[in-house]
């Protein structure tokens, strides 16, 4: 891509919103870059340090509005944590993350600066969840810590962890949250119903929330299950109490979801249950 970019509107001396031939509205950050210029100014490219789209109205108008209240050094900071988010996952980015993320550590940082603390609840299993985001997400506090001069919650990198798997996914934010608590309201299930403490180091507890997220996903993209009809029998009459929580989970699902459910999840639930009886025994 070699063509200019046209300057609509300065947001500060590092970020401002340009037209491009192409690519419609974009956001360009640099050092620098807006520092005495106008809007109808031209940019060559190789001005540019990063350079984004923000294809959803809404959005662009929200980064507009966010920039002005952040200091410059906050925003190069911010610009090189999403250098590394993209270099780390190797992968495009959901764009919006930019505007999620920034605005998400902004208002962290404000609140700690204001002596509020901060909790994740489901910090564990976001961390079990989303292993590589959750690993991404720590080296990004240490950065902030370091870059700015704060210090983070450990319950920070779950947060940022759910930002990067939404900008990896492509699901929005509300979503992926969604579904981390959903799978921790089952797994708060199961603790009750079969009266036990799931040890969250254990691989069996891994296995069976990490099953819980892919059959989310398999109900949310309409995949199919094959229901292992023989297996179901087996289960069904040496495992009751885990075969109707099973089914119990299902329900839930379905009920929060609003989708239905393959009745084979159950049959593969089963056994996830069983295992994590017999380890608590």
């Amino acid at each position: 891509m070699n063509k200019s970019f046209r300057v609509e509107k300065v947001l500060n001396n590092n970020v401002l919103i340009a037209s491009h031939p192409e690519y419609d509205e974009v956001v360009l950050l640099g050092k620098g870059i807006g520092f005495g210029k106008k809007k109808g100014d031209v940019i060559e490219q190789r001005a540019v340090e990063k350079w984004f789209i923000l294809k959803n109205e809404r959005e662009q108008e929200q980064y507009k509005k966010l920039l002005p209240e952040l200091d410059e050094e906050f925003i190069g900071v911010m610009n090189e944590i999403m250098q590394h988010i993209k270099k780390r996952v190797n992968a495009p980015l959901n764009e919006h993350i930019h505007v999620a993320l920034t605005d998400h550590i902004s208002f962290t940082i404000k609140r700690i600066e204001q002596g509020l603390d901060l909790k994740n609840p489901f910090l564990l299993e976001t961390k079990s969840l989303y292993p590589l985001e959750y690993k991404i997400a720590e080296e990004v506090v240490e950065m902030l810590n370091e870059k700015l001069h704060v210090q983070l919650p450990e319950g920070e990198a779950g947060f940022i962890a759910l930002h990067i798997h939404s900008g990896i996914s492509r699901q929005s934010l509300s979503e992926v949250n969604q579904h981390s608590q959903l799978i921790a309201k089952l797994v708060a299930i199961v603790e009750e119903q079969l009266d036990i403490t799931i040890d969250r180091e254990s691989i069996h507890y891994l296995r069976f929330i990490r099953h819980l997220r892919y059959a989310i996903e398999r109900v949310k993209n309409g995949e199919r299950v094959e229901e292992p009809k023989k297996l179901l029998k087996v289960l069904k009459e040496e495992y009751p109490i885990c075969y109707n929580l099973a089914w119990k989970l299902v329900k839930v699902m379905q009920q929060t979801l609003q989708l239905p459910v393959d009745e084979a999840e159950a049959v593969y639930l089963t056994m996830h249950l069983q295992r994590l009886a017999k380890k608590s025994e």
